[in-house]
């Protein structure tokens, strides 16, 4: 899929593709305003239950679109000030940055992450994956941290779920990683239909 494609799929995105009255509209970001700074620099982002895909946006974390279609990258959906720095130390590109206070929110630099993975066990809230719009030529591939069990299997078909932990697409299973490293927390990578790049973050509980 090239440019073209690229921006359907970002289209789609800022109308209300689904949700209950919730517009899963994606500002550009490349320059964060002075007012989105100033939020998240004095509170944090504030919300009630799931972050919108809106409110994700004015948080550092999350990667501008230019580094979305670029390769894999971490999404950090860390929105409200805690004292919480893991991410940070992970990280062996220096690519999350925190600082010294650490209820600061993680400030990520797209332009050092490769997408390693080393900070997603690392987060206890388990609030950062790693997306790659470039895997295949119709399919997108994420690697996210899963505690559920049982866990899915290599070659398992599943179902890929929103924030909001609704069905978006079926997804492939391409890795289980069960490492001792990983301090129980399990990594699955799958693949899924790119349209549903911006929108997957998961996969539904499989039900024994």
């Amino acid at each position: 899929m090239g440019a073209s494609g690229c921006s359907e799929v970002w289209s789609v995105w800022r109308g209300s593709e689904k949700g209950e009255g919730e517009d899963y509209l994606y500002e550009e970001h490349d320059t964060m305003n002075d007012t989105k700074k100033k939020a998240w620099q004095s509170e944090g982002v504030k919300t009630s239950g799931t972050p919108t895909l809106e409110e994700l946006t004015q948080t550092p974390g999350f990667p501008s679109e230019e580094f979305l279609y670029a390769g894999p990258v971490a999404f950090i959906e860390c929105v409200e000030k805690i004292p919480c720095n893991p991410c940070e130390t992970a990280c062996p590109r220096g690519a999350i940055t925190i600082g010294d206070n650490i209820t600061e929110l993680p400030m990520l630099d797209a332009g050092k992450c490769t997408g390693c993975g080393l900070c997603l066990p690392s987060c206890p809230g388990l609030a950062i994956y790693v997306k790659d719009y470039t895997f295949e030529q119709d399919r997108a591939s994420i690697i996210f941290p899963f505690e559920y069990l049982p866990l899915p299997k290599k070659g398992d078909i599943v179902e890929m779920v929103d924030r909001f932990g609704e069905t978006l697409c079926e997804g492939e299973i391409l890795m289980v990683n069960t490492s001792s490293r990983n301090d129980q927390t399990s990594l699955i990578k799958a693949a899924f239909d790119k349209r549903h790049f911006i929108g997957v973050v998961s996969m539904k509980r499989l039900v024994t």
